[in-house]
């Protein structure tokens, strides 16, 4: 059997989808299972996955219809018989690059924005459940195919290297933080769509990390992010003195890295989702106007900071319909500020006291 599993959502999204991969292999031993993703930073993730024979990477957004033709069609030449379309990927564009891919037996969830022509690009089809997780909305699809659980838990997968690991371990020698207690945080929120307004005001997290100096005065935080964070760090770091921002070659050495830390904070983004993987300490999680089930940490405790304004209706602010957050760029900013230093400094003194 040659199976194609599609995740050209983001990065967090493809990590949802690391059960299923070690299922696909248990279930099918000897079949060929290839992944076709959009992100670098998912590609970089699936690397040393043992469960999958080849890894796709195309940014099939960034590229002309001609190219994203060609390129589909290359893999129509590879004669899948089954193609899976991971959970959540409402966009209808993500069921044509299934369509032209050209298994024979192509599987999406169905979504609120599905219609007729969504369904003739996929032959095999299965309600989304917003009362489950993304992992588990994806593990559903193993029925559909002839097959089962076969193994007795499941968590979100990332199989680093040694190399990687001892890279992990020299920076926090390098920067005297071995064997002490750190916090990890990173601001950002994600880029596509409006997702950037779900961020935590930026002044907060600098007054957070000086009520943390002053409570917890051997702490050290570590800030993560990526290119499109360099703004936020170099403002954080002009105004606090010994903050740490790593530079790492990919998110595989953020995440080890991030599996050393005493706590994790963030809003629901990629990182999070890292954290969730890598059995991060302390997890903590400010509450957004994205916040559900299906994104919520898998398999790893966590502590959410509840929104009083979203106030655990984060459905009505954004489903799986292809859509933005519901809300104007001023009513979100109003949405995140409404979350307040003193209680989050509050869950990431909990998350501390737990992990340490």
């Amino acid at each position: 059997m040659k199976i194609l599993v599609i995740s050209l959502a983001g990065i967090g999204d493809t990590l949802f989808a690391t059960p299923l991969l070690h299922e696909l292999r248990a279930n099918f031993p000897d079949a060929t299972i290839d992944v076709l993703v959009k992100e670098a930073g998912a590609r970089d993730l699936l690397e040393s996955n043992p469960h999958l024979n080849r890894v796709f990477y195309k940014n099939l957004l960034k590229c002309g219809r001609l190219e994203t033709l060609r390129f589909l069609w290359s893999l129509r030449r590879e004669c899948y018989q089954l193609s899976i379309n991971t959970h959540p990927q409402s966009r209808i564009h993500y069921r044509i690059a299934a369509f032209v891919a050209g298994a024979q037996t192509r599987i999406s969830h169905e979504y609120e924005c599905f219609n007729w022509f969504d369904r003739r690009l996929v032959n095999v089809t299965l309600p989304q459940d917003y009362t489950l997780h993304a992992a588990e909305n994806n593990l559903a699809i193993l029925t559909l195919i002839g097959a089962g659980k076969k193994q007795p838990a499941h968590k979100l997968e990332i199989y680093l290297t040694p190399e990687e690991q001892k890279w992990a371990d020299d920076f926090l020698v390098q920067n005297n933080l071995a064997g002490k207690n750190w916090l990890g945080v990173h601001v950002g929120s994600g880029g596509t769509k409006n997702l950037a307004q779900r961020r935590w005001p930026l002044e907060n997290y600098i007054e957070l990390a000086r009520l943390l100096r002053q409570s917890h005065p051997e702490l050290r935080i570590i800030f993560f992010g990526g290119p499109e964070e360099t703004a936020d760090h170099e403002k954080i770091h002009a105004q606090l003195a010994g903050a740490v921002f790593p530079q790492t070659n990919n998110l595989r050495q953020a995440a080890a890295l991030i599996g050393r830390c005493a706590a994790f904070l963030s809003v629901d983004t990629a990182l999070m989702n890292i954290a969730a993987a890598m059995q991060a300490r302390g997890q903590v999680v400010i509450e957004t106007p994205t916040w559900n089930k299906p994104i919520e940490p898998f398999g790893n405790p966590f502590t959410l900071v509840k929104n009083p304004v979203v106030a655990g209706r984060g459905l009505e602010f954004y489903r799986y319909d292809g859509g933005d957050i519901k809300g104007t760029p001023e009513e979100l900013r109003r949405c995140m500020a409404s979350v307040t230093v003193g209680e989050v400094h509050a869950a990431v003194g909990r998350g501390l006291a737990k992990s340490i």
